[in-house]
């Protein structure tokens, strides 16, 4: 099954943790090209999620990245009893020299730094999740790509099938081509009343025939043709196959033009590269 380039995918996630969203996104290019992007806290993952880019994608350049939100989300936090001792004793200190003060406030008692502390978030479960939602994430991704991979197969296809068209054409013309090349060579050796000597003329005609004679390129043709058929088949990455197929297509299309004695001939010729051309715009986007 041939896959898209182009792809697009979101996935989200609510636990105890907070909120987690991966975006993955992907355009076409020669090679893998991977932008991952995750929170500085958790960092730790990006090799483990890099590798499982890498296992489901051959190439494309694609962004993805990872998204943390704590909102609503209390972090734990606990008082430090020494130093709320020591910041006891330094207002006890101050009331007895300074005599009789109000009580101390509770809250900015807690503000004063060292006070409270926040206690280390387990970041285990947070990693372990966003690996399983960058899963999701890359099986709703390949999916798409797959979807519109199906459609861009049905259009190679269908090219594949216009070009036999064209190419049964130009076999059922052919006869009728040298038919009138050669009536066309006698009538003009009348007009000039030359007597030509038929072994001559049989060697100008095998000759002419020589120059015109398409059917090693027909044959090729029908060749590469059949062969991007079973590559479109295949389950592997397929894209640069394709595109050296489509490189063979058009040099046989470009040979068959230049041997062209015919307008009917040459305007199946020209429709040919016109249908090569558009194959290979769709094949830049194939896996």
């Amino acid at each position: 099954m041939i896959r898209s380039m182009t792809g697009y995918a979101r996935a989200e996630a609510q636990g105890a943790w907070g909120r987690l969203s991966w975006e993955l996104r992907s355009v076409n290019h020669r090679y893998l090209d991977v932008s991952l992007r995750v929170p500085e806290e958790l960092r730790a993952i990006e090799a483990e999620a890099r590798q499982r880019l890498g296992a489901r994608l051959s190439r494309g350049k694609v962004e993805a990245g990872l998204r943390v939100s704590r909102d609503g989300v209390a972090a734990p936090i606990s008082a430090d009893a020494a130093q709320l001792g020591e910041l006891a004793k330094a207002i006890e200190l101050v009331r007895r020299e300074l005599g009789s003060i109000a009580p101390p406030d509770p809250v900015r008692v807690l503000s004063w730094p060292g006070v409270v502390r926040a206690e280390a978030a387990d970041l285990a479960p947070v990693q372990v999740a966003a690996l399983s939602l960058l899963d999701q994430a890359l099986a709703d991704f390949t999916a798409t790509r797959e979807r519109e991979g199906a459609s861009m197969k049905q259009h190679l296809l269908d090219r594949c099938a216009a070009i036999d068209e064209h190419s049964a054409a130009v076999r059922a013309r052919l006869p009728m081509v040298r038919g009138q090349w050669l009536d066309k060579l006698r009538a003009r050796c009348r007009e000039l009343g030359v007597d030509v000597d038929p072994g001559r003329l049989e060697q100008e005609v095998v000759l002419a025939a020589q120059r015109m004679d398409v059917d090693e390129e027909l044959s090729r043709l029908a060749v590469h043709v059949d062969e991007v058929r079973k590559t479109l088949s295949r389950e592997d990455a397929v894209g640069r196959r394709l595109d050296f197929l489509m490189q063979e297509l058009n040099r046989e299309a470009n040979t068959l033009s230049s041997k062209s004695q015919d307008a009917e001939l040459t305007r199946h010729a020209v429709d040919i590269k016109v249908v090569i051309e558009q194959m290979r715009e769709q094949v830049q986007n194939v896996e």
